[in-house]
């Protein structure tokens, strides 16, 4: 990798020889599959823009000019030449490099992304700024064909059309965002990649109705009033040309020439230009090109063999997808729908089996809400599986299309809580908060696999929108007596010292969700019999639990992975206050008002004290004072 060793900055990529950028991207390439097998991360998506990002780096002058990219998980080429390939040992860990653009890391990195769709919106912002200002930087938006089916993307098209002024949209189009791609804009590009450039076919007409005795120039001249008739006939390009954007391709992104050349013509252009370009994801790396799927997001793999080096153990999303594939068997009225998430949610087999019953909607979530309200008006049982931090962008539908109608809709809410290496863009730490406001909504938590297969049942038996929150990871086992689950009502798993004629303090800890195992361990520390109560009902709220904990013990301790603010907490908080209920001495064991940085699970629960050493601690100090 002697190339790379001497770019350490977008200058030093303009200073190497044109000859060299070849072995440039070999070199990167490399360093990519290398780094990433050490550390996990997201490898095929970088091994397919290697090209475009050094061609990028190579025209334009960044930071001077603007480059935003889209979701950002591909932006790790971008990283490497400016300046931080030497931090890669770190990536995606605890005070480590993020997988994402982030603003504090570089000045090369405009826009911090983690979710889809935003690139455009972000640049013609930049754009519009840079007008007001009359500067002359370009502006540029890397996004993916999967991005794409976010709407969002198409009213920043629809905004950005109409400057007059420079706009540059690279469509990176690989044909996958991290599962395959579906839907109409899907094939819309697929037309353009197969179709004859209309520039050509266009000179070709001409060129034969000149010629043509006596009509002839007569005909040319009326083809080319036509041209808006024929081009939007021949050619599906035309869409973006219709919302202001020149056309430009398809151009093969791993043509490093040609990229170098075609963004040069663009550079500077003075109005909104569309390029379009293809590439294979996983590109260089015969296991990422076979299998993109599981290579977009790895963790720890050998290169010869391309296995991965952690056990595979049964996930919550495993469960999730077992359960409900079997009540799809009992009840066919149930319908899932995903937001290009099949597989990471756990319906790959439920589309296997039920491919009739499964809708894949792109990455839409807004419009996947709305969807599953229309099933459910229509007499079918629809349950939307969802990451935590991507159902946020569909607040608004929850609340009308679904809340407001009361629509059996169910949200089965994956990666909720602390969700580690991809931060806060991704951590799921304000589901609670964001759906136990909504009237009519019914929240609830399982504390291990059995109560999620319970609960997952129980949603879609009972009427009006239901949501089942559960994390990432390994699907735990049982950590309690089992008692049937029903909504809004707790389970004393122990009443501890509550009941009994003890001098001891009386101390209540109530868990939310999987939090009930960090309770368990907790209990059987302290030395003072604490009575151990899983919340599973977030709303409605069990009041009469609640009650009683405040009429029976000294102390309450809530342990939930939801930011305070609006969480399990401070809805028992609010509803005491509501009620003139007399809590005793009451601490929440919750996420402060910020975002959690990246990390793993273990070492962000140590860093903001929900661990069971922190949660011990305080609670013997308190019944010691």
């Amino acid at each position: 990798m002697k190339i790379l060793q001497r770019v350490n900055s977008p200058q030093d990529l303009k200073k190497l020889p044109r000859k060299y950028l070849t072995r440039l991207c070999a070199d990167i390439r490399t360093f990519l599959i290398e780094s990433v097998a050490r550390t996990g991360g997201h490898l095929a998506s970088n091994l397919g823009v290697v090209e475009l990002t050094v061609a990028l780096h190579r025209v334009f002058d960044s930071p001077r000019d603007v480059i935003v990219w889209d979701v950002g998980h591909q932006t790790y080429v971008h990283k490497i030449l400016t300046g931080r390939k030497g931090l890669f040992d770190r990536l995606r860990r605890l005070g480590g490099l993020s997988g994402f653009p982030k603003a504090r890391e570089s000045a090369h990195d405009h826009f911090d992304t983690g979710h889809s769709s935003t690139s455009v919106s972000a640049a013609v912002g930049y754009a519009k700024a840079r007008d007001i200002d009359g500067g002359s930087r370009n502006v540029v938006a890397v996004i993916g064909d999967g991005s794409m089916t976010g709407g969002l993307v198409f009213e920043g098209l629809n905004d950005g059309g109409r400057l007059n002024s420079n706009l540059i949209v690279i469509l990176n189009d690989n044909q996958m965002s991290i599962a395959e791609n579906v839907g109409a804009v899907s094939k819309t590009l697929s037309r353009l990649r197969l179709h004859p450039r209309y520039h050509g076919l266009k000179a070709d007409v001409k060129d034969i109705l000149a010629r043509t005795p006596l009509l002839g120039e007569t005909l040319a001249k009326a083809a080319e009033k036509t041209k808006d008739t024929i081009r939007g006939a021949l050619v599906p390009g035309q869409f973006f040309e219709e919302m202001g954007f020149k056309y430009i391709g398809p151009v093969d992104g791993h043509d490093l020439d040609g990229l170098l050349d075609v963004l040069g013509k663009v550079k500077d252009t003075p109005c909104p230009i569309l390029l379009h370009v293809q590439t294979v994801k996983g590109k260089g790396y015969g296991f990422a090109e076979a299998d993109p799927c599981r290579f977009h997001g790895i963790d720890k793999f050998d290169v010869e063999s391309g296995k991965s080096l952690s056990a595979k153990a049964e996930s919550y999303s495993d469960v999730f997808g077992a359960s409900l594939t079997q009540l799809a068997r009992e009840n066919p009225d149930i319908v899932a729908v995903t937001a290009a998430m099949e597989g990471g949610t756990g319906l790959a087999e439920f589309a296997r089996q039920f491919p009739r019953r499964c809708f894949d909607v792109g990455i839409a979530e807004a419009h996947a809400v709305t969807l599953c309200a229309g099933l459910a008006k229509a007499g079918k049982r629809p349950v939307f599986a969802v990451y935590s931090s991507f159902l946020q962008r569909a607040y608004d539908m929850i609340i009308h299309d679904v809340c407001i109608q009361r629509a059996n809709v169910v949200f089965a809410i994956d990666r909720a809580g602390i969700v580690g290496a991809d931060g806060e863009t991704h951590q799921g730490l304000f589901d609670l908060s964001y759906l136990s406001h909504m009237p009519r909504l019914t929240v609830l938590a399982p504390a291990d696999r059995v109560e999620l297969d319970n609960m997952l049942r129980l949603a879609v038996e009972i009427g009006g929108p239901v949501a089942v929150r559960y994390p990432r990871g390994d699907a735990l086992a049982s950590a309690h007596i089992g008692t049937p689950v029903e909504a809004g009502k707790a389970e004393w798993v122990t009443r501890g010292n509550l009941d009994e004629e003890d001098t001891r303090p009386k101390v209540a800890i109530i868990a939310v969700g999987t939090m009930l195992h960090t309770a368990v361990e907790v209990a059987g520390r302290t030395g003072v019999s604490p009575a151990v109560i899983n919340a599973r009902s977030v709303k409605p709220l069990d009041t009469a639990m609640i009650r009683e904990a405040a009429r029976l013990a000294d102390f309450v301790y809530i342990l939930e992975d939801n930011v305070f603010a609006g969480g399990y907490a401070a809805g028992v908080a609010a509803f005491a206050a509501q009620n003139c209920v007399a809590l005793p001495k009451f601490h929440s064991f919750a996420f402060p008002d910020e975002f959690v940085e990246q990390g793993s699970p273990d070492e962000l629960y140590r860093m903001y004290g929900l661990d069971a050493e922190a949660v011990c601690a305080k609670i013997v100090s308190d019944v010691q004072a």
